[in-house]
């Protein structure tokens, strides 16, 4: 990543509670809102693979990807087309398209409404393998990371472990395509993640940029083996904002760049629909008071999202 911010070898965690690993990650979070974690144990390979598949997907007609468009499906599974998703309080569109994996259950489930069945591109192969191995990859490293985390907040190393496997997580591969002269739209305007973290690879082009504390917007560019991760507005939502979900967004880049497609995946982290989120006492004080008092369900938080960013009617 870019010098600005905090490389953490993931390798260095002992799986103790708390320890050096742990109190450098919540450190990062609150001062960042973002880190770069090398040593991931996630295979060069997974990564590759899903990125190829992904590539191979949008090259595809449009007609062809919008046969894969979920009608009244919140863009929750399969294909969104350009010019669909805004930031929140913006007007215009931002410019990407994606393609949305996430958990599936068995249609008797309890949870059946929620995490609806996949669709997968007959015209890509191997496309639903790749992608999803990476889902596979970067759940298991979310949750490594959040069982580092929860010492650092009073809570047992498997807190997030029993809130989170059954989570609403969604794998997004994301096409910005190449830009134009008639060009007007930012390719995603500033905004904050949902979820409670976001794991982030791909794209090595120019164009990731973060807002830091001093109010000034700082470039981002991944290093190989370096997966970027950040704080959504539900680990800000637990945390009283102890740990900030910080503003970024995808500018769009001077020559060549401008011309060229960008490609990136971030996994969107998410608690289980039914946990409810609640302030966590350790995050109170007399000097930070609750900024949200009323606790709210995951998945009730997560559809008023989706209604802000044009997703859901």
């Amino acid at each position: 990543m870019t010098e600005s911010l905090p490389i953490l070898s993931l390798a260095a965690a002992d799986g103790s509670e708390g320890g050096a690993f742990s109190e450098a990650l919540h450190t990062a979070w609150r001062d960042h809102g973002f880190v770069g974690i090398s040593d991931h144990g996630v295979p060069d390979r997974v990564v590759r693979d899903a990125l190829a598949t992904a590539r191979a997907l949008f090259a595809l007609p449009d007609a062809t990807k919008r046969q894969y468009e979920v009608a009244g499906g919140a863009g929750q599974r399969g294909f969104t087309r350009l010019g669909v998703e805004r930031a929140r309080d913006q007007e215009r569109p931002d410019l990407k398209e994606f393609w949305h994996v996430g958990r599936e259950v068995a249609r008797d489930d309890p949870l059946a409404a929620i995490l609806l069945p996949n669709l997968w591109p007959r015209e890509v192969a191997g496309f639903e393998a790749a992608q999803r191995a990476l889902f596979r990859s970067l759940e298991e490293l979310g949750g490594r990371l959040l069982a580092a985390l929860a010492p650092t907040l009073g809570l047992p190393r498997d807190w997030f472990a029993r809130r989170i496997a059954r989570g609403n997580s969604i794998l997004r591969a994301i096409h910005y395509p190449p830009l134009t002269r008639e060009t007007r739209q930012v390719r995603a305007a500033a905004h904050e993640d949902i979820n409670l973290i976001t794991l982030l690879v791909g794209s090595d082009e120019p164009g990731l940029e973060i807002l830091a504390r001093d109010g000034t917007w700082t470039a981002v560019t991944t290093l190989p083996g370096t997966i970027v991760v950040n704080v959504g507005d539900m680990l800000q939502r637990l945390t009283n904002g102890v740990l900030p979900s910080t503003t970024h967004r995808v500018v769009n880049p001077p020559p060549p760049w401008d011309a060229r497609s960008r490609y990136s995946i971030p996994f969107f982290l998410h608690f289980d629909p039914d946990v409810v989120i609640e302030t966590l006492p350790s995050c109170v004080t007399k000097e930070r008071p609750a900024r949200w008092p009323l606790p709210i369900r995951a998945h009730d938080y997560l559809e008023e999202r989706l209604r802000e960013i044009g997703l859901k009617a």
